[in-house]
């Protein structure tokens, strides 16, 4: 039975079932600072019950795209068992699947992965093998919510060789960013790596586009292009560095508006802005998990109709107790996941990820508490966040004494302290 068409008379399904989507997950992440000591980016939790993966995983998903590989490399191991503990459920015999593709070092070098082009390259023999005429290329370290069937469905309409996705950034900010310069049809004329004097989107000199590291490629493009990155001695095997800029004299490239495919809210009415975030430092990991405690978060977690799929273990419901004046299990403005337990202590806007222990006479105020934690008691904790499976002792007092909080653990220059098990370890 044919599919449903665009306005040109594509047919999606077909389009879809062609297309092979490379999820790139094999990064550290070191602006996250010990937070990605035991795990790569890409596996660190987010929003409570999620990891970053499960974003553009779930984008894959809801989008149509079925045939997935995620590329692994540094400190893989949760990463991977999350994966395929979660993302099993796909029908491998309906030519669906997500799989997990480790660093193998596969080329005649037998190096680990040199860069994003170079990961793709090393897993070339594999990709051909699904035969696809589109491959979607994607970073595995980003939260946004993005329908890549209608940036399929630009690149096929525009006759492009190559799209890459773009969000609006402030031209002032633009220079933290690959930078797409593009004609008034939003052909691309140049791509550079973090510019001092950034081009500006036509008509509007405050703007630039801003690659989101989002590439869907012709596949006979993508093959060739790699050949002749992995033939450069001089090249650092990078999509944005390398690949993109080596293919703008000679190929077609289009730059896609996030807008056009981002997912907005429905009390957005199409007109809201959208939401893309690299939590790639811990003050911005802080903040975009704190938003999610707003009364409207920027990024909607409770829409049916485009869910955030993840691997969750199956945990009691989140209880709160006692209810005396001198201690009260209670949160407000927070958010609390399955399995906490709130014992005559209170969490204000705060983020309590699944499992989470807090015990009688703690304050959490304005902080991020990762899975499996352990609050004892009198414990007042603001502005942090708090590591995976860490045993907070009792009384501890973070976010009062900035001095001594940077001396016993890590602080940003925005005043968010990070706690590891490591770091209480040596206290």
């Amino acid at each position: 039975m044919p599919g449903p068409k665009t306005d040109v008379g594509i047919d999606m399904n077909t389009a879809l079932r062609q297309t092979f989507a490379i999820v790139m997950a094999g990064g550290r992440g070191s602006r996250l600072k010990q937070l990605t000591d035991t795990r790569a980016k890409p596996a660190v939790p987010f929003a409570g019950k999620f990891r970053i993966v499960d974003f553009p995983l779930s984008n894959c998903l809801n989008s149509g795209i079925r045939r997935v590989g995620v590329l692994t490399q540094y400190k893989a191991h949760s990463l991977i068992q999350h994966v395929q503990n979660g993302w099993g459920f796909l029908r491998g015999e309906l030519n669906e699947f997500v799989q997990v593709w480790p660093a193998q070092q596969q080329t005649a070098s037998g190096s680990w992965y040199e860069g994003t082009a170079d990961a793709v390259f090393q897993n070339l023999q594999m990709l051909r093998s699904h035969r696809p005429l589109y491959i979607l290329i994607l970073a595995g370290d980003h939260v946004y919510r993005q329908d890549y069937s209608r940036m399929l469905a630009e690149h096929i309409a525009k006759g492009a060789d190559v799209t890459v996705s773009c969000v609006e950034v402030p031209i002032a900010q633009a220079t933290e960013f690959g930078v797409v310069g593009v004609d008034e049809n939003d052909r691309i004329a140049s791509f550079l790596e973090k510019p001092k004097d950034p081009p500006s989107i036509p008509g509007r000199p405050d703007r630039a586009f801003a690659s989101m590291g989002i590439y869907v490629f012709n596949a006979d493009i993508l093959y060739e292009a790699l050949q002749r990155d992995a033939e450069d001695r001089l090249s650092s095997h990078d999509f944005g560095k390398n690949v993109i800029p080596s293919l703008i004299s000679g190929c077609r490239l289009v730059a896609h508006r996030l807008r056009n495919s981002s997912i907005l809210s429905p009390s957005d009415n199409g007109e809201g802005e959208p939401y893309w975030r690299d939590v790639g430092t811990v003050d911005a990991y802080w903040e975009a998990n704190l938003d999610l405690t707003t009364v409207n978060p920027s990024l909607n977690l409770y829409d049916p109709l485009w869910p955030i799929w993840t691997y969750q273990a199956q945990r009691a419901p989140a209880k709160f107790v006692f209810d005396d004046d001198l201690r009260r299990g209670m949160a407000v403005q927070s958010l609390v996941s399955a399995g906490c337990i709130i014992s005559g202590a209170t969490a204000r806007r705060s983020l309590l990820s699944t499992n989470v222990r807090v015990h009688s006479f703690g304050l959490v105020e304005d902080s991020v508490i990762l899975p499996d934690a352990n609050l004892n008691r009198h414990t007042v904790l603001r502005k942090v966040v708090v590591d995976k499976g860490c045993n907070v002792p009792s009384g501890l007092v973070v976010g009062e004494d900035p001095e001594l909080d940077a001396r016993r653990f890590y602080r940003t220059e925005n005043g968010v302290t990070l706690i590891t098990a490591s770091m209480l370890e040596r206290l």
